[in-house]
This record gives C-alpha cells, sequence and structure tokens, in this order.
C-alpha cells in the first residue's frame, strides 16, 4: 500500500459525508478501463429499471423501490399517489398512536410486536436496533420472525401482562407466507388467553385484496397499509414494511428517505470513478472473479450495525444467487456474505482471515462519531474506548494487508437515520449493477418458492401419516413399515423424520418405542 494509490482510489462525496477507499484491492490500472462497456450497460439497465421496465419477467411485474424515496420519478401518477399517501397515512396513524388518539383497552400503546419473516423482518429489525433509544422510544419493539414455537413463547414471555398495551404489525405481502401466518395466529391465541378483543391491536401491511387484507377487513382490524406488487421483500425497508414500525418506535422515517434519495442521486452518476455503487459492484466483480469466487465479509465497526450484515445476507444473497443467467445458461453464481461486528471479529474468526484460506474479500464500515450526548471517557491519557474502536479497524484493515487479503472501506459519519438510508440504497444500487455485470435477474428469487413448495409436502405428508396410524387402531409401525403402508417408501428418511418430531411433542398423541439402532424404533398414536 502507498499513498498515491490511496489517494487514486479513495472517493469522498462531500454531500453524502461518505467516503470509500477501494485501493486495498488490487485491481490493475486497466480494470476499469477494460470494464467500461459492461459498466454503461449497467447503467442502462439500471434507468430502464427505473423507468418502469417488466424486471421481473417470471412475474411480469416492474421492480421500483427507488421511487419510494423519489415518487416523482415512479412511471405513472397512480404510483406517485399511492407512495405519497401511504407515506402521509403511515405518519398520521404513528402520531395518534403516539398522541393517544389511538389506544387500547387499557389506555396508550407501550410495546409493539412486529409478525414477518425475510425481508419483513430483517429491515425493521436492521433499522430497530440501529436507530432504537430505550429511554426515546415511543413504542418498545418485538419480533416474530420465525415459525419457532419457542422462539415466539420468549416473546409474549416478556410481554406477558402487557398485551393490553400492545400494538401488532403483521406483514405479508401474499397474506399466505406460511411462517407470517403462523406468528399471527400465535398472537391472536395469546390475545384470546388475555380476555383481549385482538382486531383492536392488530394493523396488516399487505397486498390490495389478499388473503391478509381479506382477514383485516373482515374482522375490523385497527388499519391496513398496502404493500405493492413491484416492491421485493428483501427491497422493502423503505416501504411500509420497514416504514411503519421505525415510525411507531419513534425514529424519523423522512430523515431516512432523505438520505436514500440522496444516495440515489449521488448513485446514478454515470461516471464510474464519481459513482460509490459502480465502484463497489466492480470490486465484488474483481475480488471474486465475476462468479462468487470469494465470500464477501461486512465488518460495521459499531454496535448498532450488528445486524447490517444479517440484512444485507439476504439482499446480496437472494439478489445474486441463481443458477441461470438471462440467456438461460447454467452459471450458479452467488455471492456469499457473512459477518458480525468489530471489534467482536477480532476475538472469533479474524485469526481465520488473517492466517487461513484465503476465501474472502473484506468490507469495513468505519462511523467516524463515537456516541451521542457525551463526552467520551479517556480510558487511558488522551485516549477513549472510540479511539480503540477505530484502531482496531484500522489495525485489522493493516494486518489483513500484510497478508495480501483485500479490503473495502466505506466511512460514514455517524448511526442516523439518514445515513442508515443512505447505506440501505447503496447497497440496492450495488446489487442491481453487479447483476448487470453477471447477466443474471437480480429480482426473482426461483430457489425460495422451490423451498416453501417442498415444506409444503413435508406438512401433507405429515397429515398422511397421521392419519394412516389413527386409522390403525394402535398399530405401532416402524419408519420403513408405515412408508410402505402408505405409498411412500422412496421417502422413508423424511417419514424416520417427521415420526420423531411427532414423538417429541406430547400434544400429537405419537408415542415412540425406541429400539437399536433407532431406525428399528416403532410409532403409534396413543
Amino acid at each position: 500500500m502507498n499513498w498515491s494509490r490511496f489517494k487514486s482510489h479513495f472517493l469522498h462525496h462531500a454531500d453524502l459525508g461518505v467516503s470509500l477507499d477501494v485501493s486495498r484491492v488490487p485491481f490493475p490500472d486497466e480494470f476499469l478501463v477494460t470494464m467500461a462497456p459492461r459498466m454503461e450497460q449497467a447503467y442502462a439497465d439500471m434507468a430502464a429499471l427505473e423507468r418502469g421496465a417488466i424486471a421481473n419477467p417470471d412475474e411480469k411485474r416492474m421492480v421500483g423501490h427507488y421511487w419510494l424515496r423519489a415518487p416523482q420519478l415512479a412511471p405513472t401518477p397512480e404510483i406517485t399517489n399511492e407512495i405519497t399517501s401511504t407515506l402521509a397515512a403511515i405518519q398520521k396513524f404513528a402520531a395518534k398512536v403516539h398522541s393517544g388518539g389511538t389506544v387500547g383497552p387499557k389506555g396508550k400503546f407501550k410495546n409493539l410486536l412486529v409478525i414477518g419473516i425475510g425481508g419483513s423482518a430483517l429491515g425493521p429489525q436492521l433499522v430497530s436496533h440501529a436507530l432504537g433509544h430505550p429511554r426515546k422510544d415511543k413504542l418498545a419493539v418485538s419480533f416474530f420472525d420465525n415459525t419457532d414455537p419457542d422462539g415466539m413463547d420468549y416473546v409474549l414471555g416478556r410481554l406477558k401482562g402487557q398485551l393490553a398495551k400492545t400494538l401488532v404489525v403483521v406483514i405479508s405481502k401474499s397474506g399466505g407466507t406460511a411462517e407470517t401466518r403462523n406468528g399471527m395466529l400465535e398472537a391472536i391465541t395469546a390475545f384470546q388467553a388475555a380476555n383481549l378483543a385482538y382486531p383492536a391491536h392488530f394493523v396488516a401491511v399487505t397486498g390490495a385484496g389478499s388473503k391478509l387484507d381479506q382477514v383485516a377487513q373482515s374482522e375490523g382490524w385497527l388499519a391496513r397499509f398496502a404493500m405493492w406488487d413491484w416492491v421485493g421483500g428483501r427491497t422493502s425497508e423503505l416501504s411500509a414494511v420497514g416504514l411503519l414500525p421505525a415510525a411507531l418506535q419513534g425514529i424519523d422515517i423522512q430523515a431516512m428517505l432523505d438520505g436514500a434519495a440522496a444516495m440515489d442521486v449521488a448513485t446514478r452518476q454515470p461516471v464510474t470513478a464519481r459513482n460509490p455503487a459502480a465502484l463497489l459492484a466492480l470490486m465484488w466483480h474483481f475480488a471474486s472473479d465475476g462468479r462468487g469466487a470469494k465470500d464477501m465479509v461486512v465488518l460495521p465497526y459499531k454496535d448498532r450495525l450488528l445486524l447490517f450484515s444479517r440484512y444485507l445476507q439476504q439482499l446480496v444473497m437472494e439478489s445474486i444467487g441463481k443458477e441461470y443467467d438471462l440467456a438461460g445458461r447454467v452459471v450458479n453464481q452467488g455471492l456469499a456474505v457473512y459477518g458480525n461486528k468489530g471489534s467482536t471479529d477480532q476475538h472469533a474468526y479474524v485469526q481465520q482471515l488473517r492466517e487461513g484460506v484465503n476465501n474472502f474479500f473484506v468490507t469495513f464500515i468505519e462511523v467516524l462519531k463515537d456516541r451521542d450526548g457525551k463526552t467520551s471517557l479517556e480510558v487511558e491519557p488522551g485516549v477513549t474506548s472510540g479511539d480503540f474502536l477505530q484502531g482496531f479497524l484500522l489495525g485489522t484493515r493493516d494486518a489483513l494487508t500484510e497478508k495480501d487479503r483485500h479490503s473495502i472501506t466505506i466511512t460514514v459519519p455517524d448511526v442516523s437515520p439518514r445515513t442508515l438510508g443512505m447505506l440501505i440504497a447503496l447497497y440496492e444500487r450495488v446489487v442491481g449493477l453487479y447483476a448487470s455485470l453477471i447477466g443474471i435477474n437480480a429480482y426473482h428469487q426461483p430457489g425460495v418458492e422451490a423451498g416453501k413448495k417442498a415444506a409444503g409436502g413435508v406438512i401433507t405428508l405429515q397429515l398422511k401419516l397421521v392419519a394412516a396410524l389413527r386409522a390403525s387402531s394402535g398399530r405401532a409401525y416402524t419408519p420403513e413399515q408405515l412408508a410402505q403402508s402408505i405409498g411412500e417408501p422412496g421417502r422413508t428418511e423424511l417419514v424416520f423424520k417427521i415420526l420423531e418430531h411427532l414423538a417429541a411433542n406430547k400434544h400429537t398423541g405419537v408415542k415412540k418405542r425406541a429400539a437399536q439402532p433407532v431406525f428399528e424404533s416403532k410409532y403409534r398414536l396413543a
């Protein structure tokens, strides 16, 4: 590394207060020139996307998350009006909740339970953790983000005795997502057990006419907010999906939108050397050979950004992980993302990053402002805890460079609504540009749908097994015998796994007579 290369490949955007250093990725001088034609095509693809081109041919829909923070750019007046009216409705509803204009049976709401999965949870969780303040939040936020009964019991345990003052937001575009539906039913049961009329607590964020929308209307839920088919889950944080929970928590959602809009302006810049999203996309391409040959480790040196790598896992991996390219050729593209936070990771896996297999590149995220509201303690003469945090970041970066481990550094001024909006918009743009560079569709997810279908098949098989056991008058079967009896010998492994799960849960009534080897165990319905 040298000062000259740093100056050549350090981008500081003064209006945003954001810097990008790609000097520690050892691309040759001609790389940017060689990639220029493909980058021009990526710019063109992105411009078409923002004009309303059909970006997801599988579902015949546009992809318009960029319009959420610039409604005037939407391709029709109807979409512009939907965005602006929904934002106004969110702000009005949150203000009424905060002021006591909208209340529960025992007064003002104090808690918020968000029920969602994937993008309907990861984005809101990121924002809640990054921007929340225990003494300033208008509502204390909890999440159901899985179909794990024990996980839901844990959250409900924390809300015990407080459901009367708890608002529930259920988020599902289709209204048929199993994990979200299950969480909704568990929450309804908890409210009913507390003798509370749950519709007076429940709010839906969903597509018009969806199953959830119909339920919310027929039961008279407190409110409904729109989701649109042109906003994918992993890019939905700046729609009602993320803005409603954030506004209810008391976060400045307009500042988030303003930050995203400002980043969008900067990343529409067609001069690559001045476009942080374009430079990042090119660095991903160089570092991973344009085929995911190396993983991306995300290391934010800030506790509040702990969940950023989890958020990026979905945004990047669901967008980039594709079997086919746009020409229909098998390419098995992907870019694995993992990370936690610094300096915690220096006591975890940084040892391997420096001295183990060199199968990654790092993105460091540096936050200049240490803390809000008070002067930092000097833990040593002239040195604060925040100074140490930066020292660990810069020292780790140098230690990795010494071993030819490549890194990118993004520097932001603080962790504020505006800055978080900028980071979200930056990575949304990078994903789109990188997808163009490697020739894949970033906006569909056939693998996710395949997993949902397979899960549905497992549930169908379980019901078939229970029915067979019920019809057998207490007879006990080995997994092989039961699989044969229902005409599914090719699915004996699944039969075994389902029986083990059923036998572990008393409410099912399935009993196990253990044997060795375990596959000879027998199961019956008591």
